[in-house]
């Protein structure tokens, strides 16, 4: 097929889809099903009209093909365990009883059952379960939800391609299940996965699906030899069935470097790929391998991530170099738009003109649609849409939101000094123990306590006008009493307020910094039902007034043990924001650490003796590939320490992370020169306990021993356990006792069980200790 030709065939579509709904109603009824208010009848109906909703929404948009199988109650990586038949043992029997209360219960655990394992998606803020594998795995194909989405679709009258997580990938992102050796490789258990992987494609087939994409993101990150040839083997054998559709492979989210080749190569009919700023590669790589003769290229040239709208003048001219390397080229976002909030239309609050610098899910639609058809059609056809475009991108250029002479001024004039604490850490430690006076093992808390539904109701009456503000501030000063008061009679050493006054880590100091924007309808799924809603930082950062000061003076005023002030740090501020794309991440961060470093000062000026700047997105921001790593890393610790880098040498500062693989970033960590780090080690078993360990980490740390993302009150004598396995590997006079994170998604009657056996646990070790 000719350049001409491939371009009259250009089609738009999408690799997937936000899955709540409008007005979350997924969430609500997942909820209300857990809660045994919504019947699993009910809580399926809801999801059915969601997707029905969805797909025909893509198409009314002008999309030629809609993707299925994306669609997800909690994680589309449990998904494909359930798929696979990978079931861990200890949920086998809950899920042949209910499969619907089995599959949240892997995902959420029981009082008697862990859960899966969770951790991030890639770099993104997405969470996904961990499949659990081990050298006696069992896999059974299960494609009933597949080919039952894929049929609601063809019954609408749609084109619709199943998208499902491709074998590599999924068997990457696996770990070795407890109780198997640790150095046990998931790869090694390719051969006995594809033929379930053949199973499920013929059943799609016979179901009437002509494409099938399978989703190979793992194949961005640097990848050995022999998981290259894995990933050469796969689809040789994949390619090579006779009963199969035809095959979609899809990568996204970096450049696929090596492995580009392999699946040029491979006998598949298709290849999506990532053509935005962070792949760019993937064009020079496309047609350094030859192309795609006789194949189908999806070209990912809307970002799936970023909220900024398209520009399509650009796109369009990667679309035209694209199109002599391939048979015919179809346009789409560059990943799925789970990343991304649903509709900027629903927003009310954010000027007009500044509106149109943003494209949600079904701004970003449209924008594949524009693309394809101008590819197809000509640039004349969507000469309307090229100027309103350009407009867009001007007013967003010389907007004075953008540029603040004064921030950028201060960012210039930082010195190295300005990055350093004035002493080290083991001088600094006496000071901090002379000061705070704290036992061996100190317990605390990660900061937030639950956000009760009385909370919600009194920030929504502020909103409306219902509450005036003195008795929205009288809620709050009752609860943190509240919270200090239990925390007191619960016997735990270092206090928080418990942060009532916060609607979201990040959004609360958004909304109090200049440059950011704040979204009312932004909401994207972190993980199961919990969505956040990432503000937009737009412009340059400066802090106005103190934002933290008077509630934790406030909270310190009630009682004699100290305080944590809890601010949320500047890679997380941006990892958790829809981050401008106009400048350097390394000078925004810049710019939010000098902010920070404002409230971080004045909060030791007004008596916090301990201040914890939490960095749960360090390790998510960490680039795909390992030679990208040192840049972003030296950019990252930089603007942590320059945030607490002001403070006197007997002021603690804590940080904490979540969530991720620890030992990617060890070094990282021990470059934050935190005095205290808090991290997530429940699921894992401690293993970021014995990384640190093993690292020759020198300061002060607490591994999780309660798992706080399950609803599930761990026993006194199961927390002592993770926190003797901790004792092991941190000398008792560096460790500290402390859930997961924070405790803002629990209810009250677990919290206050689970801590009351995390202070137990701690008091009964430490009575173990030498000399106790």
């Amino acid at each position: 097929m000719t350049s001409k030709s491939a371009a009259a065939a250009a089609r738009a579509t999408v690799y997937g889809y936000p899955r709540q709904g409008r007005n979350r109603e997924l969430k609500k009824a997942i909820e209300g099903y857990w809660k045994g208010r919504v019947t699993a009848d009910a809580l399926r109906a809801t999801a059915a009209g969601l997707r029905r909703d969805t797909w025909e929404q893509l198409a009314a948009a002008g999309l030629h093909e809609v993707p299925t199988g994306d669609f997800s109650y909690y994680d589309h990586v449990l998904d494909t365990t359930v798929m696979v038949g990978a079931i861990p043992a200890r949920h086998r029997e809950a899920v042949e009883e209910d499969a619907l209360a089995g599959y949240f219960a892997m995902a959420r655990g029981t009082q008697d059952v862990a859960p899966l394992e969770m951790t991030k998606w890639f770099d993104t803020n997405y969470h996904y379960l961990v499949p659990e594998l081990g050298p006696d795995t069992v896999f059974r194909a299960d494609s009933a939800k597949q080919v039952a989405e894929l049929k609601e679709a063809l019954a609408l009258g749609l084109t619709a391609r199943p998208v499902l997580v491709g074998p590599v990938t999924y068997l990457l992102l696996a770990k070795p299940a407890p109780g198997v050796d640790p150095d046990f490789v998931p790869l090694t258990l390719l051969d006995r996965l594809l033929p379930v992987y053949a199973e499920v494609l013929a059943d799609l087939r016979a179901a009437g699906a002509e494409w099938v994409q399978l989703d190979e993101p793992a194949l961005v990150q640097d990848r050995t030899p022999a998981e290259l040839n894995a990933a050469e083997r796969a689809y040789r054998d994949l390619g090579a069935l006779p009963d199969r559709p035809k095959l979609l492979v899809a990568s996204y989210f970096d450049r696929l470097g090596e492995a580009l080749p392999v699946l040029a190569k491979a006998p598949v009919d298709g290849l999506a790929l990532d053509f935005t700023e962070a792949a760019a590669a993937n064009l020079g790589d496309l047609a350094a391998a030859g192309g795609l003769p006789g194949k189908r290229l999806v070209a990912g040239v809307v970002n799936g991530r970023n909220i900024w709208v398209n520009d399509l003048e650009k796109s369009l001219a990667t679309l035209g170099t694209l199109l002599g390397l391939a048979e015919w080229v179809d346009v789409a976002a560059s990943s799925s738009l789970l990343h991304v909030p649903l509709d900027a239309a629903m927003e009310r609050d954010i000027e007009p003109q500044i509106l149109r610098w943003l494209a949600f899910a079904q701004q970003k639609t449209r924008e594949i649609v524009t693309l394809a058809k101008g590819l197809a059609q000509g640039t004349d056809t969507i000469a309307a849409e090229l100027a309103a475009n350009r407009a867009d991108l001007a007013s967003r250029a010389a907007s004075p939101i953008t540029h603040d002479p004064a921030v950028r001024a201060r960012a210039a004039a930082v010195t190295t000094a300005d990055a350093r604490r004035s002493l080290p850490y083991a001088e600094r430690a006496g000071a901090q123990r002379a000061r705070l006076g704290l036992p061996l093992l100190p317990t605390t808390t990660i900061g937030s306590f639950p956000q009760t539904g009385e909370l919600r109701a009194a920030r929504a009456d502020l909103r409306a006008g219902r509450l005036d503000t003195a008795g929205y501030e009288e809620r709050i000063r009752a609860e943190i009493q509240e919270v200090i008061s239990f925390q007191e009679k619960t016997g735990l050493d270092v206090l928080v307020h418990g942060e009532p006054e916060r609607n979201d880590m990040v959004q609360y100091f958004a909304e109090q910094l200049t440059g950011y924007l704040a979204t009312q309808h932004g909401w994207v799924q972190s993980y199961g039902t919990r969505y956040v809603r990432p503000p937009v930082l737009a412009g340059d950062i400066s802090r106005p007034e103190p934002m933290t000061v008077r509630w934790t003076t406030y909270a310190q005023s009630l009682t004699g043990r100290p305080v944590k002030g809890m601010l949320t740090g500047p890679v997380t501020m941006l990892a958790w924001s829809f981050v401008r794309d106009d400048q350097p991440l390394a000078d925004t961060a810049r710019q939010v650490a000098l902010a920070l470093r404002d409230e971080v000062n004045d909060l030791e000026a007004a008596g916090t003796s301990v201040v914890q700047v939490d960095e749960p997105a360090l390790r998510e921001t960490l680039p795909l590939r390992a030679a990208d790593r040192p840049a972003y890393l030296a950019w990252a610790t930089e603007a942590f320490r320059l945030t607490t880098g002001g403070v006197r040498p007997d002021t603690q500062i804590h940080t904490h992370m979540c969530y991720a693989e620890f030992g990617d970033v060890v070094q990282a960590i021990d470059d934050l020169d935190a005095d205290v780090i808090s991290l997530e080690a429940a699921r894992s078993h401690m293993q970021v306990a014995r990384e640190l360990a093993a690292h020759g980490y020198p300061r002060e740390a607490g591994p999780g021993v309660y798992d706080i993302h399950s609803p599930r009150v761990p026993s006194a004598e199961e927390a002592a356990e993770l926190l003797r396995a901790g004792l092991r590997a941190i000398p008792a006079e560096r460790l500290w006792v402390n859930p997961d994170c924070g405790l803002k998604t629990r209810g009250w009657p677990e919290t206050r069980a689970s801590l009351e056996n995390l202070v137990t646990a701690a008091r009964t070790v430490r009575g173990e200790l030498p000399g106790a």
